[in-house]
């Protein structure tokens, strides 16, 4: 399985993980740190903050895709940003 294939909904459409941009990813941490409450929403928080640290990675390697990014790198965050399910 490729990582950057799987679909993420972004930008009002899903598409590849690969191709989200910087925008998208710092759009995703937000909607999803709007989404943290009590109780079952405090589970987000988790994933809120990888989003956060994976678009802080793609500013500070100057990546404009998820793409450009070190595929071990990506496959290694791919659980906590919930890309994938946890084996």
């Amino acid at each position: 399985m490729n990582v950057l294939e799987q679909p993420v909904y972004a930008g009002g459409r899903s598409k590849p993980f690969g191709e989200l941009s910087l925008d998208e990813v710092r759009a995703r941490a937000d909607e999803l740190r709007a989404a943290v409450g009590f109780g079952p929403t405090a589970r987000v928080a988790p994933v809120a903050r990888a989003w956060r640290e994976l678009a802080m990675e793609m500013e500070k390697r100057g990546a404009t895709t998820v793409a450009q990014l070190d595929p071990a790198l990506v496959a290694e965050r791919a659980e906590l940003l919930w890309i994938v399910s946890p084996v």
